[in-house]
């Protein structure tokens, strides 16, 4: 059995087991709806090191985008799915703003605070440590401000009731709501770790960049090497999940599980059972379905 992923959604938990994953979802009327899908298979140079995680990130987007759509349908929240060339707009633009606050934005900050104090231009490391303060005070700034709405503050319950199932289900305990309720809201392959990994590491990939380069150079090279810290993440999450007792390990995966505690809510009983329900329905299926090999590590959300 491989490692248990998931991803909150509007309502509901998102858990994937080896080549499937579930949906469980509150409908209006209080009942627990759920839907099961596979996954395709990769082949077989897509799970060497550093590749896999590229593919494991672009992956959990498409599941991740999928589950939500399910979920706002099922939730109440939606009455009609979007077509194909919303949905693609949709994702496109967020894109483009995810390029823009989080690389455009402290670059172009880091280059003006150049302007006024020149020992930022004097070394890459330097002006890259800058960025990449300025680059996690804006996803801080971003956190902080969506919790302010009613419903991310339930999904941000969501996701810690996915936690407290997914330690259950690690610790081998019967998965009760009583059980579950036990665990911890944080976990060391949270998908907010993972993001802070990204950032913390990009300070070191990007210092690499020239620093006599164009400002146009700096952000097209920092876009492009994008794929490059997504794999070295998904590397690092990867050994970090299981290695929570070496010193070096923990010290760099504490900051991710001290953001989790914006990014998850104590869960509602109720909320719990939404989760339960996920993952059994998840390894009921893969149970049934599983061939021998190494799963992959999932990034759970």
């Amino acid at each position: 059995m491989g490692d248990i992923g998931g991803q909150a959604v509007i309502e509901g938990v998102m858990m994937r087991s080896g080549d499937f994953y579930t949906v469980a979802v509150r409908s209006p009327d209080n009942d627990i709806v759920f839907k099961k899908e596979n996954i395709r298979k990769l082949p077989k140079p897509l799970k060497m090191p550093l590749i896999r995680g590229i593919v494991a990130l672009v992956q959990a987007l498409s599941i991740g985008i999928r589950a939500l759509l399910y979920s706002a349908e099922a939730s109440g929240h939606e009455e009609e799915k979007p077509s194909s060339l919303s949905l693609f707009f949709t994702v496109f633009l967020a894109f483009v703003i995810g390029i823009g606050l989080f690389l455009l934005l402290p670059l172009y900050s880091t280059k003006l605070l150049g302007i006024l104090f020149y020992s930022i231009n004097d070394s890459s490391l330097v002006f890259n440590l800058v960025d990449g303060v300025i680059r996690v005070a804006v996803f801080l700034i971003y956190i902080v401000s969506i919790t302010m709405s009613s419903d991310i503050r339930r999904v941000f319950q969501y996701h810690g009731a996915e936690h407290k199932v997914v330690h259950a289900f690690e610790s081998g305990a019967e998965l009760t709501i009583e059980n579950a309720d036990k665990y911890s809201t944080l976990h060391p392959r949270c998908g907010t770790s993972f993001l802070i990994i990204v950032m913390m590491l990009s300070i070191l990939i990007f210092s690499l960049i020239p620093k006599d380069w164009l400002f146009v150079e700096k952000l097209l090279s920092r876009v492009a090497l994008i794929p490059v810290i997504a794999g070295l993440s998904y590397e690092f999450i990867k050994i970090s999940s299981k290695s929570m007792n070496n010193p070096f390990i923990r010290a760099v995966a504490m900051p991710g599980l001290w953001l989790q505690k914006l990014t998850t809510g104590a869960p509602s009983h109720d909320q719990i059972e939404v989760a339960i329900t996920a993952l059994k329905e998840v390894l009921d299926i893969d149970i049934q379905s599983r061939k021998k090999g190494e799963s992959e590590v999932s990034v759970i959300g």
